[in-house]
């Protein structure tokens, strides 16, 4: 019996998981459960799965929160640093799950811990990718990708044949947007952004994924996690969603991982590691599969993946200047403030008028991060 904290459970990543834990009663007991705002579902969770813990991050629902559990033995706590308390709290696996970088502060805290920590968002190892390594090589602590295309490549990546890889392939579905000309992405509504055609996710991820921002924030996820040069990483475009990424090794072999646009396969894989268990989510049936097409990024209408490469040559500031204005520029776009190319333009300022910085410390990020903010939000008000 494995016990498994997870940070950010009433997203979808947190719910996957605990359908997965649900599947499999007898394997995984849930420790902690965190949440910011959303207190019904934080409820509905820890009633039916009856954690130690349980963090509302908004201090506002705390009551809310202690109401629906009132009589339960479930210890309850709520604020920000409440969150990072729970987040190093012991257990076999954590599920580092919380939205851009307000996940950092909490991945850090579980790292300290040890365990396996399970990385589900990119923007930590997007803006910290060093410090997070390190701090995961001084505490012990094991990270394992959720991210469905870096769960794929951790699956077929051989270790003990790194020398021999040419190049990881990132495929990319294309989005909401793939076959729309500039005009009609000018006039690209939030509610058009957030469809995506294969997967259920967030606002924020889903934009990100319209944008292709997205894959630009896993290109650099994937610098970090398997230590590969910028020039060793593709990015394809694969509408379809079927092969969710891929490694090719200096004989000609590719090796891909396929399955179906459900997060329960990664989520299955990282909680049954090293061994395999059985996924409650949906399979790939073969005989449903009519074709499987492959396409180049247009990056004059998607500029953002070469905007990644470009980060990553110039080091960890751009790379979190990129993130964090993305952040503030799509929440402005959500919140209608500004169109959806205007993200782009908005990522562009803050990058050219940036300065420079050491980003030794967690407390170097996160003031780095705050500047990187102020100016994007500057830009927009």
């Amino acid at each position: 019996m494995r016990t498994v904290n997870i940070l950010g459970s009433t997203g979808s990543i947190g719910q996957s998981t605990l359908k997965v834990i649900e599947a499999h009663p007898d394997q995984f007991q849930v420790g902690v459960l965190t949440a910011f705002s959303n207190v019904d579902r934080l409820i509905e969770q820890a009633i039916k799965f009856q954690p130690n813990l349980v963090v509302i991050g908004d201090p506002d629902k705390y009551e809310t929160l202690k109401s629906g559990l009132a009589g339960t033995d479930i210890t309850l706590a709520a604020g920000c640093d409440a969150v990072c308390d729970a987040a190093a709290q012991k257990s076999d696996i954590t599920m580092a799950a919380i939205v851009g970088m307000a996940g950092l502060k909490p991945l850090m805290k579980a790292i300290e811990q040890g365990g396996v920590i399970a990385i589900a968002n990119k923007e930590p190892l997007v803006s910290a990718g060093a410090l997070v390594l390190a701090a995961a090589d001084k505490h012990g602590a094991t990270l394992l990708p959720v991210d469905s295309e870096h769960n794929a490549i951790f699956q077929v990546f051989e270790k003990d044949n790194a020398k021999s890889i040419d190049r990881i392939i990132l495929t990319a579905s294309g989005g909401p947007f793939r076959e729309w000309n500039r005009r009609q992405i000018e006039k690209a509504t939030p509610e058009q952004a957030v469809n995506h055609p294969n997967w259920s996710m967030g606002a924020k991820i889903s934009v990100d994924s319209a944008s292709m921002m997205n894959k630009a924030l896993e290109v650099i996820e994937a610098h970090y996690l398997f230590d590969m040069p910028a020039d060793k990483i593709d990015v394809l475009v694969h509408p379809q969603s079927l092969i969710h990424s891929m490694v090719e090794y200096s004989d000609g072999s590719i090796l891909a991982q396929m399955g179906a646009s459900d997060m329960c396969t990664p989520i299955t894989n990282i909680l049954g590691w090293p061994e395999r268990m059985r996924t409650p989510g949906d399979r790939l049936n073969f005989k449903q599969i009519n074709r499987l097409d492959f396409e180049d990024v247009n990056h004059e209408l998607f500029p953002a993946v070469n905007m990644a490469y470009d980060a990553l040559k110039e080091g960890q500031e751009a790379c979190l200047v990129m993130n964090a204005a993305n952040e503030v520029a799509v929440s402005a776009f959500l919140d209608r403030k500004i169109a959806f190319l205007d993200i782009h333009k908005v990522i562009i300022d803050v990058l050219e008028k940036r300065e420079a910085a050491s980003l030794n410390s967690l407390n170097d990020v996160i003031s780095y991060d705050k500047v990187a903010r102020d100016r994007a939000e500057s830009l927009i008000l």
